[in-house]
């Protein structure tokens, strides 16, 4: 199996990108989260997963070994298949996939397009064990950081702020201050809204 890709990159897009390596060029699938974290200088080194089927033999890149791990994860699930798996990568960090497995977010996962509430169940039923093993975490912790940012947003929402704007400056918030309590997650959002 081809583990990772080293060259020049040749072609940058949204979905995929063109690696040249000893004169071949690859082209990798990838989601928009390795999009953002893809550096403009000419030399790149991508994670890899290759996925062999009947008619294709399709590379996916990853910008760390973190991302490719959860892809592994969630297309091992009955019923996500790699471009479902991809576009929860691009929707989501995967640390936000993590967390949202792991505190059982139903409404999270669900929140990606293509994705039901029986898939959303299916993913959290089938990977939480895994989750909390693989990245040692504890369920109490997680449940507790993700309860002061859904109280936060569903404050925010209440004062008319639109969801997904106020998601992103709360995670940011929560990033830099994990202990942060909802009052002041609340505080420090209101002043970058």
């Amino acid at each position: 199996m081809i583990t990772h890709i080293q060259g020049k990159l040749v072609e940058k897009n949204p979905t995929d990108v063109v690696i040249e390596c000893n004169g071949v060029g690859y082209i990798l699938n990838i989601s928009l989260h390795t999009y953002s974290q893809i550096p403009h200088n000419e030399l790149l080194k991508l994670y890899t997963h290759l996925q062999v089927k009947e008619d294709s033999h399709t590379l996916y890149g990853f910008s760390s070994l973190v991302e490719r791990e959860v892809f592994r994860l969630l297309i091992s699930v009955s019923g996500i298949g790699a471009s479902i798996a991809r576009t929860m990568l691009s929707s989501l960090t995967p640390k936000q996939v993590i967390e949202g497995i792991a505190s059982n977010d139903v409404a999270l996962i669900q929140s990606i397009k293509g994705i039901g509430a029986k898939t959303a169940q299916r993913v959290i039923i089938d990977l939480k064990d895994k989750v909390l093993k693989i990245y040692d975490l504890d369920e109490v912790s997680v449940s507790k950081g993700n309860t002061n940012k859904d109280e936060a947003l569903s404050a925010l929402e209440v004062l008319g702020f639109v969801r997904k704007q106020a998601e992103r400056v709360v995670e940011k918030i929560i990033i830099s201050e994990p202990e942060a309590s909802v009052e002041t997650i609340i505080k420090q959002a209101l002043k970058n809204l």
